[in-house]
């Protein structure tokens, strides 16, 4: 459904403006009602559920199949992409000949994994293997000409990168130097000229038809060992049989939420399988990551991207870069647990920065742009900022004023290390790549959703101008045109621990498979108060005297948190997605507030 056709679209319960300045609309038009209708009719799903499934554009001969998402129904022959079976047969050739082979990856959770996935398979098949990830402040992203000849001097044979290596030119050249095979595996946007390797497989090169853009580089990853795999076994090696690669799903899985790629097609089946595989805990290092994090109950989404990833992300935010690649490659409990209390405690000295740093951005994005109305793309920049905590920045930037926003950390030098965020329908990775090509950034690059950036001091207003003029009209649109898509209405009574069973089952949520969204209709706000640092707890009555509990995070001082805190006793429409929280062993409902407007 267009966003043109939204706005003619009726306002879901009235609401042409809540709270937080979004029309309410239904997430189905005419269309998708009758695919719900026929879903509905069926199969005997609930009315919600249906429109839940149909939503997303789950067809009604679908459904069933969608509902149990599996492996080997939705991966494509891994033939398909461009050059894997190349990649696959250099990583062949270097097990049999016994080489040393490097791992380069990124600092994230995606290149942790990746890492990670790719050593525990050639560790299997007796590869010496070495992982190599670069310090984000001092050496940045993806591959340098100093660690490639490091690790040509430590013996690697054949160098495998892994979430980066796409646009690394002259890194990959000086490995071809020195006649050293790279094989690039990844899946970040590359151009038309592609650097000098053995093999480069990313989905999301211009010559790639697989269809498999979607995938994290983890996902890429698997498929590449899935096609050695074949070659192994075609070839004889009797060692495959004791291999067991679907057991490794759990960081693919792990990956793929923390990487916020599209939970679509085949990511739809590795996070479903991976939450499986994870829940075995037969990882020590990401089990010794869940007791530090005091899971509770089975591993879900939530857990892999708001637990576990942000304690893997710390160490190369602000720590040690290597230690999530490495603790995820352990099978020594004892070694995992002290990894994981490093990464524990990195990530409280990360929260704490991050909320300091977050107060100097909002003052300065306010200062600049005032409520940021009128602005396209926010950004922000200071001298002290610790440039492994931007993109949090950036996130929370996005979060506050709705737009794709920047955040930039200045060494003394004047040299600037930024990441940015995005809004739904901009492509920040795009506009990126355009100031590099405008001479305006030392270099940059990303996807859609995410993107980062280098740039002199003296180009940051020249920055500043070039992206409000580029994005200026397409910003305005998206704006204007911006709506809330409600699945459904939903009464205190309803939202129960049955309703979340079903919807689990249609899930896992996140990017191009959203949490769905229901809008609860004249509750009795009975009470409301702050919790924690800036959240926001309620209780709503429905009309037959059912309550529900809910949170609105990051609620106070906002629009949101103002109406929540002032409007006890009054009549509200709120809009949440549902879910379970666990407490003390007890499942209980809790809603995830969104949105809320005045029942008039």
């Amino acid at each position: 459904m267009s966003e043109l056709v939204d706005t003619v679209q009726r306002a879901f319960l009235g609401v042409e403006r809540s709270v937080s300045g979004q029309r309410w609309v239904s997430r189905l038009d005419q269309a998708g009602q009758n695919r719900a209708l026929a879903i509905s009719q069926v199969h005997g799903y609930s009315d919600l559920i249906a429109r839940v499934l149909a939503g997303r554009g789950v067809t009604m001969d679908d459904a069933v199949a969608f509902l149990e998402p599996t492996i080997r129904s939705l991966m494509p022959d891994p033939d398909t992409l461009t050059d894997c079976s190349k990649a696959a047969a250099r990583i062949v050739a270097a097990i049999r000949k016994r080489e040393k082979v490097a791992i380069f990856g990124d600092y994230d959770v995606d290149g942790a994994a990746s890492s990670a996935l790719m050593y525990r398979f050639l560790r299997h098949f007796g590869v010496d293997a070495e992982i190599y990830i670069p310090d984000r402040i001092f050496e940045g992203y993806g591959p340098n000409p100093a660690a490639i000849n490091q690790l040509i001097d430590n013996g690697a044979r054949l160098i495998v990168t892994v979430d980066c290596g796409s646009t690394s030119h002259e890194s990959l050249a000086a490995a071809e130097t020195r006649g050293i095979d790279v094989v690039v595996i990844d899946h970040h946007q590359v151009g038309a000229q592609l650097p000098p390797c053995a093999a480069l497989v990313n989905p999301n090169r211009e010559d790639d038809l697989s269809g498999q853009g979607h995938l994290c580089a983890a996902g890429v990853v698997f498929l590449v060992l899935v096609n050695a795999m074949r070659q192994l076994r075609e070839g004889g090696d009797g060692r495959v049989a004791s291999f067991d690669l679907l057991a490794l799903l759990d960081l693919v899985a792990l990956a793929t939420v923390c990487d916020v790629v599209p939970l679509k097609g085949l990511n739809r089946a590795y996070v479903v399988k991976g939450l499986v595989a994870a829940r075995h805990m037969q990882n020590p290092g990401l089990s010794a990551l869940f007791r530090k994090a005091g899971l509770g109950g089975p591993v879900t989404p939530y857990h892999f991207g708001f637990l576990i990833g942000p304690r893997i992300n710390a160490g190369g935010r602000i720590g040690d870069a290597a230690l999530g690649s490495r603790l995820l490659t352990l099978d020594e409990e004892g070694a995992a647990e002290q990894i994981a209390a490093r990464l524990d405690e990195l990530n409280r000295e990360r929260q704490a920065m991050e909320i300091a740093m977050l107060a100097e951005a909002e003052a300065e994005a306010l200062a600049e742009y005032g409520n940021g109305d009128a602005a396209s793309i926010i950004v922000t920049a200071r001298e002290n900022w610790h440039p492994g905590i931007v993109g949090l920045l950036a996130a929370r930037l996005k979060e506050k004023f709705r737009r794709p926003a920047f955040a930039i950390a200045f060494d003394p030098s004047g040299k600037g290390t930024g990441s940015g965020r995005s809004i739904s329908g901009f492509d920040i990775g795009r506009i990126v790549r355009a100031a590099v090509d405008a001479g305006l950034l030392a270099k940059g690059g990303g996807h859609a959703m995410a993107a980062g950036l280098t740039v002199e001091r003296a180009n940051l207003g020249k920055l500043r101008h070039f992206f409000d003029e580029k994005a200026q009209n397409a910003i305005k649109d998206l704006v204007s045109a911006e709506t809330l898509k409600i699945d459904g209405a939903l009464g205190a009574a309803g939202a129960n621990l049955a309703l979340i069973d079903q919807l689990e089952q249609a899930g896992p949520y996140g990017a191009g498979h959203p949490q769905p969204v229901f809008a609860l209709p004249s509750h009795f706000l009975r009470d409301s108060r702050q919790v924690g640092a800036n959240h926001v707890k309620i209780t709503l009555e429905g009309q037959d005297g059912s309550r529900v509990e809910g949170i609105a995070f990051r609620a106070t001082e906002t629009p949101l948190g103002d109406l929540l805190l002032s409007g006890r006793g009054t009549s509200i429409h709120v809009a949440a997605s549902i879910s379970a929280d666990l407490w003390q062993g007890t499942r209980r409902v809790q809603l995830r507030v969104i949105d809320a407007a005045k029942a008039l």
